[in-house]
């Protein structure tokens, strides 16, 4: 289906007057005291208000054609380049905060930013208005032998809510997928990050309303705090889906307690199995870059499984620890290194940790099977990898591994939707339905079946 018969409704000038009605007399984003004695039936209608708004928004982002979107994609980016002071210093503050409060490194790593990672949310945006719009792309279609045309077409969920914690960057990752898919977002990233998606979110609002678009597309609840979230998850029939992206409490209490339907984002405790054929030159390199590049990721490894066959264990592992990488290992891999490489005893919590931080288990393996079994026992279902010079391993390595993403013979880090040309990332989903793995555009969409006929009924 074309573009244009999609949406064929939209004004395509800012300025006419589908692009003009009413819209929000302020785009700023009202706050509530932390003295407020709003009761919990006050944060439940203004949340719920909030979701009507966004109900009302996500109606017409869904007409909203690809260059409508694509303009407003930029003009965020644009905005964000030029408000960058503003969004530092409100960081700043919430950095401090977080090192007053001890906030771990690796949480405090995800909550900082800077001109380069600005500059790498800006570089995203532009690459969401590249990407093809999904809505309206044909997924399958017929005529049957009645006569009757069928097509399934893609569409967008309609109002999406996220809950994440400490990580600024998201804001603007989910809104401007959200955006570019037609729908409206509700956002609470969270107390860790409030001021800095504060000046965010007035940002994203500003430049919708700069191209005739409804600010309400892109919302927050933080205001409320937990109480507002606790109703965010709560209001089915107003929200459509509910995305949590975080560790494994905030995304376990989501999914227990959730009566909107949720797409779970997993922890990554990922492995990678280096067996006997592997290169040294190849293990050193890629196991430096998974577990050092940015180790509070979710899709950095955490744990190293090495055969015994292997003899590219100590390089790797001096390697390591030359990075400042400290090694969590079992009793034959401790065995096997050279006593000026130092490692403490792993424990059986070690192989279920995702450390988020320079820490790396490392047990030693006998066989394909027995590192496999592994993965199966504490995998979180994220990302694993091998590295091999042997197909048929390689080959029984992606057959039998039950993971999101699967990878051979490369970083673990490259389980991201920027690095996978989805543009960004909403989060990576370890479930297996609708979504699974890297989130993009289409994972926003939902599908519709249009049936065209000429009179034709039921016998």
């Amino acid at each position: 289906m074309t573009e244009a018969l999609i949406h064929n409704t939209t004004a395509e000038n800012p300025g006419d007057t589908a692009a003009t009605e009413a819209q929000p007399a302020t785009s700023s984003v009202a706050q509530v005291p932390a003295d407020s004695p709003l009761s919990s039936g006050d944060i439940e209608a203004a949340v719920h208000a909030i979701a009507d708004r966004s109900r009302d928004a996500a109606r017409r982002m869904a007409m909203a054609n690809r260059a409508w979107k694509d303009r407003a994609l930029r003009n965020v980016g644009a905005a964000l380049e030029e408000n960058t002071g503003a969004i530092l210093t409100a960081n700043a503050m919430d950095v401090a905060a977080g090192k007053a409060n001890g906030t771990s490194a690796a949480m405090l790593d995800r909550l900082t930013l800077t001109e380069t990672r600005i500059s790498g949310l800006v570089a995203a945006l532009e690459n969401l208005a590249n990407l093809p719009d999904p809505v309206g792309n044909v997924v399958r279609g017929q005529t049957l032998p009645n006569g009757l045309r069928l097509r399934q077409v893609n569409v967008p969920m309609g109002v999406v809510a996220a809950i994440y914690e400490a990580r600024p960057n998201v804001t603007v990752d989910i809104a401007g997928l959200a955006l570019k898919s037609g729908n409206a977002v509700i956002l609470r990233g969270g107390t860790a990050a409030q001021a800095t998606n504060e000046v965010l979110v007035r940002v994203l609002r500003e430049a919708l309303e700069s191209v005739g678009l409804p600010a309400d597309a892109v919302q927050t609840v933080d205001q409320y705090g937990r109480a507002g979230a606790n109703v965010l998850m709560k209001a089915r029939g107003r929200v459509d889906v509910l995305i949590p992206r975080g560790g494994r409490e905030l995304i376990q209490t989501v999914v227990v307690n959730s009566a909107v339907p949720v797409i779970e984002t997993g922890e990554g405790n990922v492995h990678i199995f280096i067996d006997e054929s592997a290169s040294e030159d190849m293990a050193v390199e890629i196991l430096l870059n998974a577990k050092t590049q940015r180790p509070s990721v979710c899709n950095t490894v955490e744990t190293l499984l090495v055969h015994s066959g292997s003899p590219v264990l100590p390089a790797v592992a001096a390697a390591l620890r030359q990075a400042g990488v400290r090694l969590h290992a079992d009793e034959r891999v401790r065995a096997a290194l050279p006593a000026s490489i130092e490692s403490e005893p792993a424990t059986e919590e070690d192989w279920g940790t995702e450390y988020m931080d320079l820490d790396l288990a490392v047990a030693m393996v006998d066989s394909l099977d027995e590192a496999v079994q592994h993965i199966r026992t504490w995998s979180t279902g994220h990302t694993e990898a091998i590295l091999t010079n042997d197909l048929r391993n390689a080959e029984r390595f992606i057959a039998e591994v039950d993971s999101a993403a699967v990878i051979v013979n490369a970083s673990t880090r490259f389980t991201d939707g920027g690095e996978l040309g989805l543009g960004a990332e909403v989060g990576i989903s370890t479930q297996k339905l609708h979504a699974r793995g890297p989130m993009g555009l289409t994972e926003l969409t939902t599908t519709k079946w249009i049936v065209q006929g000429e009179g034709q009924v039921r016998g």
